[in-house]
């Protein structure tokens, strides 16, 4: 995409920021989200974030229009008076997320606040450090030196992979512009070890994220056009490369939708400025009208743009199958599987083994209802909100999947580490549940046997069956098997397994007895030509064998009873 289009684009998104800008606190303030942990703000409607802040003052550099320079100063001088300047402590070189919540208070500080404050403070320096007054120049070296100090300290492995990506960026180009040899060292080998640990398995291992592979391709990118050194921008080719692939054989272009599994994702729908980077990445092979771009000024110069090879998957969806190693443990014997299988229809996508915390998606359908994108979305519930402490087992082939659900007692509640219960927990409703949610008009949602529900959306029909559930406390003698509910709730269709609704109650996972949850989802399957599913049992543990009559083809899944560590 040209240049002019992208700075009319930002200009446009300057002029949105222009009435929210608050000039006695010196800060752009923008609506109050948080993701339920970190912060311990609650019922705020706008608040004034460090990170859009900084976002917002690079944009007013990057206009090029003199009258913005003086706010934008402003906006750096504030922000980085936020980050802490003690050594002494442990949140040296990071910032909070909000002016109105200090580090002290966060619950708990979040660290990658040192990598995603310190490359806008860069890009900055960078960019326009011509136009800077000179002691803004020296806070913002000072700032980003401690932001670099703060990521060499923490060392993040390459695992964490938007995180290993953007502290490679901050410590390499602070080592290049600063001329600090330790800065930019620690930078390239860190992007070495990124680039070793991905090439194992030739994908990452934060899989598939419609949120973090977009700060991937974006970091990288700028990476590569800020950078002078050749190996820098030779590794950065062959990461971009390995991440368009996995979104393009992700993306169905005529639902318009970036399929799963996913790692991590905050919206089950493709969301406006996801949407919008594919466009603009792919130079309009999306088709999405450009008046309804949402833009990031995190885009402008940033040098984005999909490999001509991997174009032909935004353009029309050809079946496929996508199968991939994405975590390998090779001293436990212990790996993770993605599938996805996509078609013009629908889309089906898992995870062989994965926790249900609100970020996976570790079962998702995309279904054609009309021209216009269905979900189905696996869930397990407690009190409305994504319980960390269940896992999904599951095989998956072409439109047909197995699956199990259990609990664990040595995981989080609403995350996985931040907020760990020992496996009890105090609830006043826990379910699982076949979330049905998107373009549901015309819908149909039928129970056809005490044990299936069937949906038809459009040419699709998707068999939801319940194969096993029980849920057994240490002092209930003979509870009654777990049945299907399904109810049309908030424009969403809730196909529910119930454990429990009512009274609030503790649950103490370490000592129920029994809690396994077993299914199988068939979607365009032909009723003469069903799975042959058997289910198998003993004492411990609960087994679903699933044949194809036509094919041989053979799919099994096996999960325990009890709770206990994983």
């Amino acid at each position: 995409m040209n240049e002019t289009l992208h700075r009319n684009l930002l200009l446009r998104r300057i002029e949105r920021w222009e009435p929210d800008y608050n000039l006695e606190a010196l800060l752009l303030r923008v609506p109050f989200s948080s993701p339920g942990y970190h912060t311990s703000l609650k019922n705020k409607d706008y608040v004034h974030s460090t990170y859009p802040n900084l976002m917002y003052a690079v944009a007013l550099l990057d206009s090029g229009i003199a009258a913005y320079e003086p706010r934008a100063f402003d906006i750096l001088r504030t922000v980085i008076s936020l980050q802490e300047t003690d050594p002494e402590k442990n949140t040296y070189g990071i910032w909070p997320w909000f002016w109105e919540e200090p580090l002290s208070q966060m619950s708990p500080p979040d660290w990658n606040w040192a990598d995603f404050c310190g490359k806008l403070l860069l890009e900055a320096e960078v960019r326009h450090g011509n136009r800077l007054p000179e002691p803004l120049k020296e806070d913002i070296r000072q700032s980003v030196y401690r932001a670099s100090d703060a990521i060499i300290k923490r060392n993040v492995g390459p695992s964490y992979t938007n995180i290993a990506i953007m502290g490679a960026f901050v410590t390499v180009i602070a080592g290049e512009h600063y001329h600090r040899a330790d800065y930019y060292e620690y930078g390239l080998q860190r992007l070495e070890r990124f680039r070793d640990f991905t090439n194992r398995l030739q994908t990452f291992q934060e899989y598939n994220s419609p949120a973090y592979a977009l700060i991937t391709i974006l970091e990288l990118s700028k990476l590569r056009m800020m950078s002078a050194g050749k190996r820098v921008k030779t590794i950065c080719d062959e990461m971009l490369g390995l991440c368009w692939k996995m979104v393009a054989e992700h993306y169905h272009p005529e639902l318009q939708q970036w399929c799963g599994p996913h790692s991590r994702s905050y919206s089950t729908l493709l969301k406006p400025e996801t949407a919008s980077f594919l466009q603009i990445a792919t130079e309009g092979t999306t088709f999405m009208p450009w008046e309804q771009l949402s833009y990031s000024p995190e885009w402008f110069a940033s040098g984005i743009r999909c490999p001509e090879i991997y174009l032909k998957y935004f353009r029309e969806t050809q079946t496929h199958t996508v199968r991939e190693i994405f975590y390998l443990d090779d001293k436990k014997g212990f790996e993770k599987t993605a599938h996805a299988y996509m078609t013009p229809q629908y889309a089906l996508g898992s995870f062989t083994r994965e926790i249900m915390w609100n970020q996976c998606r570790s079962l998702i359908a995309y279904l054609d209802n009309g021209g216009k994108a269905a979900y189905i979305h696996l869930r397990v519930l407690k009190d409305d909100y994504d319980y960390c402490s269940a896992l999904l087992t599951s095989a998956q082939h072409e439109g047909d999947v197995i699956g199990g659900v259990q609990f664990f007692t040595n995981g989080g509640d609403t995350h996985p580490v931040l907020d760990k219960k020992g496996g009890i927990i105090e609830a006043e409703d826990l379910r699982i549940r076949f979330e049905v949610g998107g373009h549901l008009d015309n819908m149909e949602c039928k129970l056809v046997q005490t044990d299936e529900i069937e949906l038809t959306a459009g040419h699709v029909r998707t068999s939801l069956r319940l194969l096993y559930g029980m849920f057994q406390d240490s002092n209930e003698f003979e509870p009654a098997p777990l049945q299907w509910t399904a109810a049309l709730i908030n424009e969403l269709w809730c196909i529910d397994v119930v454990i429990h609704s009512g009274e609030k109650r503790i649950f103490d996972f370490n000592h129920i007895r029994t809690a396994a949850f077993l299914f199988a989802v068939s979607i365009n399957r032909s009723a003469d030509d069903p799975l042959e599913i058997t289910v198998t049992e003993d004492r411990e543990r609960r087994s679903i064998s699933a044949v194809e009559r036509t094919t041989g083809k053979k799919l099994a899944v096996t999960i325990p009873l009890k709770p206990g560590e994983v």
